[in-house]
């Protein structure tokens, strides 16, 4: 069977058009602007995954809702920086349970 998982890239331009309701020259215009990265073949055809499309959707949904294009690569600047920092809040948490858990076996020195 074959993977349709949201990374594969299936969909080309006309029809990532057809399905979002965004021409195809604004989504090379987000390409440019590096709101989307969509695969190229060895042709240098674009191919977008269903990942990319939900990303579509989420520019259009910004732009409806007044921002331009730059104020949506600030947004999704933003959602990236707090997604890694959320990543290392995570990993910090991580190794202090770990270090209360080997602190908690260990005797207590008196002084």
């Amino acid at each position: 069977m074959v993977d349709l998982g949201a990374n594969r890239a299936l969909f080309s331009i006309s029809v990532a058009a057809e399905v979002t309701g965004v021409n195809p020259q604004m989504l090379r215009v987000y390409e440019q602007k590096g709101l989307l990265e969509p695969h190229r073949t060895e042709g240098g055809t674009r191919r977008y995954s269903n990942q990319e499309l939900d990303r579509v959707s989420e520019i259009t949904t910004l732009l409806a809702a007044g921002l331009n294009l730059a104020g949506v690569e600030h947004v999704f600047r933003l959602r990236a920086e707090n997604h890694r920092l959320q990543g290392e809040v995570d990993r910090l948490r991580q190794g202090h349970t770990a270090a209360e858990t080997t602190e908690a076996g260990r005797p207590h020195s008196g002084g």
